[in-house]
């Protein structure tokens, strides 16, 4: 039987949307263990799934890294995506981040509704000194 945390890294990996990508500790921070990035990868590894999007999560800093007997594999998915990958990284890592917040809100779209709120506001005059 799975544990209460391993269901939650799962759910978590499932809600991962095309195009974006997140890393093993902040999935282990979603789900309520921080810190805890290799159980995540263990978790992600024993779980064979078929249909979870297992090569949306890299490691920190953008770093695609491997993807069980076939490296190749998921540097070929996340292309296939959209994505860039020049090395072992991922190009675009920072915009291309997904997460979500405590209330389980993507924070991604809570940032760029932000973002259009700052570019629809009139520039504010500047005083004179």
């Amino acid at each position: 039987m799975a544990s209460t945390f391993a269901l939650r890294v799962v759910a978590i990996l499932r809600r991962i949307p095309p195009g974006r990508v997140t890393t093993y500790g902040a999935i282990a921070a979603m789900a309520g263990r921080p810190g805890a990035a290799r159980a995540v990868g263990t978790i992600m590894r024993l779980a064979r799934e078929p249909g979870l999007p297992y090569h949306r999560v890299i490691a920190a800093g953008g770093r695609v890294g491997g993807y069980g007997s076939n490296p190749h594999l998921k540097p070929a998915l996340l292309r296939a995506e959209g994505h860039v990958i020049r090395g072992p990284r991922l190009v675009g890592f920072a915009a291309s981040f997904w997460r979500i917040d405590a209330e389980g809100t993507e924070e991604q779209a809570r940032r760029q509704k932000a973002a259009g709120r700052r570019q629809n506001r009139k520039p504010t005059p500047r005083r004179r000194a």
